[in-house]
């Protein structure tokens, strides 16, 4: 299994998820951050169900930053509740692997 995973979560606004992104690959927390606009979420919130448009961020990073994008999370994510799904990768190419590793490991 490779050590590259990603991370989903959504926000509420394109200039909220830019501002995630930009922490996370300025921090070296992840390698890339892919902002996917109009992503219709329907979800069960505050005893009712939401019918809202959020734009999805695949973080793209590695097993051992998961710990600190957490508490990014808890730090700068808008929502109060952050979605944070880890998707592990199986495989993942050598390439852009090695460059994700590089950079994400580059500031420590």
């Amino acid at each position: 299994m490779s050590e590259i995973c990603v991370i989903l979560t959504t926000v509420d606004g394109p200039d909220k998820g830019k501002k995630l992104a930009r922490y996370l690959v300025d921090s070296r927390l992840a390698a890339c951050v892919s902002i996917v606009p109009g992503v219709e979420s329907i979800y069960f919130w505050e005893g009712k169900v939401q019918d809202e448009q959020e734009w999805l961020l695949i973080v793209k990073t590695t097993r051992k930053k998961i710990p600190a994008i957490r508490e990014a999370f808890h730090q700068h994510h808008p929502y109060r509740v952050p979605e944070f799904i880890v998707i592990r990768s199986d495989y993942t190419g050598p390439a852009y692997a090695d460059w994700l590793i590089q950079y994400v490991n580059s500031g420590e």
